[in-house]
């Protein structure tokens, strides 16, 4: 049996829709944000990926209870994203001024897990919009995990970003459609 031929309950088409709407917005603002100064673009990153973290989190939480299968996997990203989210949030100057190292790291992690649970999912008959995402998610968290501790890999973190959202909520937006429809 193929990995196409592996029947599985897909998340609901709408999931998949809003995830791709935030991402794609997330994206759009990095890429043509109005932010002034080198400081107002790494806040409105931190406060943006924090918002994100925590309803991305959250989103994988509530689908698992629709979608029982890799529960596992969306539990642990679903805990891991709420908690890096609310800390965020809550320490928005911490995490931009004493953890920007460390920040990157965990973005490299989580994003890194976040593309093998992609790539599962894609195997598993999520299509080939999650195979995408999940790569372009691994080859990101690759980047950010192996550079971290370069100076100006903030710089470079908020362009990858960038291009990720963009290309990664199109992407999403197209498969949500396309699952609406079949």
């Amino acid at each position: 049996m193929t990995a196409t031929a592996v029947q599985m309950k897909q998340s609901p088409w709408w999931v998949l829709l809003i995830k791709g709407i935030l991402a794609f917005i997330v994206g759009a603002i990095l890429l043509w944000s109005p932010a002034k100064t080198k400081i107002d673009t790494w806040m409105l990153l931190i406060t943006i990926l924090g918002i994100w973290w925590l309803v991305s989190g959250i989103v994988d939480i509530v689908s698992m209870f629709t979608d029982h299968t890799a529960w596992g996997w969306k539990l642990f990203t679903g805990i891991v994203s709420i908690i890096a989210g609310g800390y965020i949030l809550t320490y928005p100057i911490a995490s931009a001024l004493a953890l920007p190292r460390i920040f990157v790291l965990v973005m490299g992690f989580w994003a890194f897990m976040q593309g093998i649970v992609m790539l599962f999912m894609a195997f598993r008959g999520g299509g080939w919009g999650a195979g995408i995402v999940g790569v372009l998610a691994i080859i990101l968290g690759i980047i950010l995990i192996g550079d971290y501790s370069v100076p100006g890999m903030g710089l470079a973190f908020i362009w990858a970003v960038a291009v990720w959202g963009v290309v990664g909520g199109v992407i999403m937006v197209i498969q949500a459609l396309r699952q609406r429809k079949a």
